[in-house]
């Protein structure tokens, strides 16, 4: 018997199908310390046209800049329930929108610290691969100025798409997605 792969596939279009219902809008809830934040925002096609089939993961710390998980062995907490997880699918506007806490600094190469982020991966229709994307905070220029992956991003003016902005007082933040074109996000190799 031989065995021939199957060709490559497209996600879609029954992706919601399958993982909307394991939607987790609110990462914050299990989080036993850290501030409280929403971050909300759309995801664009190259003509700023909405995509309303997207779906996007997040993963990232705690407060304390640990991760949920057994590779992460800093000497630092673990929150009771906190996975630092969580999945919203974009309405028929594109939006999307998710609560949680602002993450701690982690480590990164050569003992340095990596500014607060969040980890995103996105999927949509018509896509073969998943893209990675990160989210940093306009509030943490500091740390930003000093991230060892924000500084791999050669064009300097590609850096604000992956930063979400602080709207007001408030602990909310805007933060689209745009797939292509005039201020396409910075997508990562991972």
């Amino acid at each position: 018997m031989s065995l021939i792969p199957t060709a490559s596939q497209t996600v879609g279009p029954y992706l919601h199908l399958g993982l909307t219902p394991i939607t987790i809008a609110d990462i914050a809830k299990d989080a036993g310390k850290g501030e409280k934040i929403v971050i909300s925002g759309r995801v664009l096609d190259g003509e700023g046209q909405p995509i309303p089939d997207a779906l996007l993961e997040f993963w990232q710390a705690n407060a304390d800049g640990k991760y949920a998980h057994p590779d992460d062995t800093q000497d630092k907490p673990l929150e009771g329930k906190f996975i630092g997880f969580g999945r919203v699918p974009t309405d028929k506007d594109g939006r999307f929108s998710f609560t949680t806490i602002k993450p701690g600094a982690v480590p990164g190469p050569g003992n340095s610290l990596q500014a607060p982020h969040i980890v995103v991966c996105l999927f949509m229709r018509g896509m073969l691969k998943h893209l990675y994307t990160r989210i940093y905070f306009s509030d943490e220029q500091a740390a930003n100025a000093n991230d060892p992956v924000l500084g791999l991003i050669e064009d300097a003016a590609r850096r604000p798409t992956l930063i979400a902005e602080r709207q007001n007082d408030k602990a909310e933040y805007r933060w689209d997605i745009v797939m292509q074109g005039e201020n396409e996000t910075v997508f990562f190799d991972c």
